[in-house]
């Protein structure tokens, strides 16, 4: 597994990047670059599981393993989900089982630079190379204004 890391400088409060990353409507939004339509089932607390979507009932179920509101955000992804279902782990979930997703804020004067870090297996390396720094200036557009 690899590490992608992204890092985007946005002129805008940690509070007002945190609620753009995490609040349903503006989520929807940014998340919508790597799938049209996606959204989470989850009360966005430390520990609590979280449901990854697309539309078509599939996705990820992860767990919040970390959250310091408007600092940090960490998910672990567990497994897969088919038809609204999680998915029993099998071979090909085990290779990317327990990959990490991590949201970091910190400020510096009138900015906030943004990293997000993402463990991937080897055929999503180019996809996210792709879809995340787009993601990301979505959440520095929606952030600014």
């Amino acid at each position: 597994m690899e590490t992608l890391e992204f890092k985007i400088r946005i002129k805008a409060s940690a509070k007002d990047v945190w609620s753009v990353l995490w609040d349903d409507e503006t989520y929807k939004k940014w998340t919508g670059v790597f799938c049209e339509g996606s959204y989470t089932i989850t009360d966005w607390n430390q520990g609590d599981k979280v449901h990854f979507m697309s539309p078509n009932g599939e996705g990820m179920y992860s767990i919040i393993e970390t959250k310091i509101p408007n600092e940090y955000m960490a998910f672990k992804h567990l497994g897969e989900i088919k038809d609204f279902k999680e998915v029993p782990i099998n071979e090909e979930t085990k290779k990317w089982s327990g990959a990490m997703e991590t949201y970091r804020l910190t400020p510096d004067d009138e900015f906030i630079d943004l990293v997000a870090q993402v463990d991937t297996v080897e055929k999503y390396i180019d996809y996210f190379k792709d879809v995340f720094p787009r993601g990301l200036e979505v959440v520095k557009e929606l952030s600014e204004n």
